[in-house]
């Protein structure tokens, strides 16, 4: 079996023998049943395959459909004119960043289709090539646009630049408004999508799948989809691991499965890590490896975000589906980006529980977090834990807590100038880090910072105060009896106090009993 890693062009897929998942049943409603679409997916989620599909279906090439859902439902198979515009293959650092792309693209449609003196923006020239490909060709113009967010996310945390993105697209995009009687259809799609002052204002005609039922499944595999395509790739994978195919199928499913786009919605598989792994049979984690845009921890760092809200986020479905781009706060983004997705929801309140949609997603964001709050180099992290984790599993409280005490030393200042929720982030990540590998329980209320860790042989008890003592901390283990639940466990039990101080922000004592 030939994977489409990577692969963009729909066809090259078909002609060269790749996998292709059929979704073309549902591109048939798209073109059957409207016009305007807008779609915002994760990176690496089929968007641009997607708009490639998309370009052949219009382009009339029947032959490469051959054997897929849509053969038996199209007739017709007409050709028309399209304008495809990406704007991913850009760095864009100043307004003639934006403004170059567009007018590269802009001049190569002029060139097939004319243009007037008199056409000097380029959302009038844009309108200008729109009018004429259509009284040229004598139907209607296709519009494609791939990335339409690139610009604005660059730029997230740049607000002059990002304002004169947000006014150069939003004239541009307008013209498939005014044009309306020369166009056919356009999608755009994006990894998030821009709401209230930006650049969709103009267009109320955009019909939004990005949460829509009937389109959920449009990018990405589903549990169905897993069965009826990989049954030889999962057996192949199980053999390689040394486990049941029951049991790989779990396994796939906890690491790459678990994106809703759409209350009570079916599960979606993460695409991109789901063939990598069939090809390499091996798990991994692909997706995240292919890079963690810097705009996510720049927007944690403006809103001095508490990283353990991340699991409780609570939110309407009008929050989270549009990003204000006069908002600092991160949770739209996150979500919009793959981060997050939807766990559960409250229909009489509309309300939107948020979390981690499978394992790779979460042990990687924490994973690439733990530098920007702790001394952890990136290249360290999982060797920083995984030093910590042998520790406890060997019984070296003393070695764990000096590892602690090395960690907690801040020095740069990197996320937040708030000493207690510096603290407070760093110890989250730590634990949930740790919690990967063993059992970990923490508690954080009234003041009260504490952990419980259990291995096969020990149990630690840590109880950490801020600007207090370590004797004060230990003192609390005994006078709350802490350790009451393992007095009949036989494991060997340590208990830890911790002072941290907020004025040096680092650990300033600690003792073990």
């Amino acid at each position: 079996m030939k994977y489409p890693i990577g692969l963009q062009s729909f066809e090259e897929v078909r002609s060269e023998g790749f996998l292709y998942i059929d979704k073309t049943d549902l591109i048939y409603r798209l073109a059957a049943e409207g016009k305007y679409y807008f779609l915002s997916r994760p990176r690496r989620f089929g968007k641009s395959l997607l708009i490639s599909t998309l370009e052949s279906y219009f382009a009339g090439r029947k032959d490469l459909f051959s054997g897929l859902a849509i053969e038996a439902l199209e007739k017709d198979w007409k050709s028309y004119p399209i304008l495809q515009l990406d704007l991913n293959n850009q760095k864009y650092e100043t307004p003639e960043s934006l403004n170059e792309i567009l007018n590269l693209n802009v001049s190569k449609w002029e060139a097939i289709y004319g243009r007037y003196d008199e056409e000097v923006t380029l959302s009038l020239r844009f309108s200008g090539v729109i009018e004429r490909a259509c009284k040229k060709t004598g139907k209607q113009v296709v519009i494609l646009v791939d990335e339409y967010d690139k610009p604005l996310l660059q730029a997230i945390n740049n607000v002059p630049l990002q304002s004169a993105y947000r006014s150069t697209l939003k004239a541009f995009y307008s013209v498939l408004k005014t044009q309306d009687r020369y166009i056919r259809f356009a999608l755009l799609t994006g990894v998030t999508k821009f709401g209230k002052v930006s650049v969709f204002s103009d267009l109320n005609n955009l019909q939004d799948l990005s949460m829509d039922e009937a389109f959920q499944s449009l990018c990405g595999i589903t549990e169905e989809e897993v069965h009826n395509y990989f049954a030889e790739p999962i057996q192949a994978l199980a053999e390689k691991n040394g486990i049941t195919e029951e049991k790989t199928r779990a396994r796939l499913k906890e690491r790459y499965d678990g994106y809703h786009f759409v209350e009570n919605g079916i599960g979606i598989y993460n695409p991109f890590s789901l063939l990598n792994t069939f090809k390499r049979l091996q798990f991994g984690s692909y997706w995240f490896e292919t890079g963690t845009p810097s705009y996510l921890v720049e927007l944690l760092k403006a809103d001095n975000y508490q990283l353990p809200d991340l699991t409780e986020e609570q939110v309407t479905g009008d929050f989270l589906n549009s990003i204000d781009s006069l908002s600092n706060n991160p949770i739209p983004v996150i979500y919009q980006s793959g981060y997050l997705t939807i766990k559960d929801y409250d229909p009489e309140f509309r309300i939107y529980r948020l979390g981690f949609p499978n394992k790779e997603v979460e042990e990687g964001f924490f994973t690439y977090l733990m530098p920007f709050y702790t001394r952890v180099r990136e290249s360290e992290t999982v060797f920083a834990i995984a030093n910590f984790v042998r520790d406890l599993r060997s019984g070296r409280p003393e070695q764990f807590m000096k590892r602690m005490e090395t960690l907690f030393a801040d020095t740069d200042y990197k996320i937040v100038g708030n000493s207690e929720l510096y603290f407070q982030n760093a110890f989250y990540l730590v634990a949930k880090m740790m919690g990967f590998y063993t059992k970990v329980e923490r508690t954080t209320s009234n003041g009260r910072i504490d952990l419980t860790i259990e291995t096969q042989d020990h149990v630690y008890i840590v109880e950490f105060k801020l600007d207090g003592s370590a004797e004060a901390a230990l003192q609390q283990i005994n006078d709350k009896n802490y350790a009451q639940p393992f007095a009949m466990d036989g494991r060997k039990l340590y208990k830890i106090g911790v002072n941290f101080s907020l004025e040096k922000r680092c650990i300033e004592g600690w003792l073990i009993e």
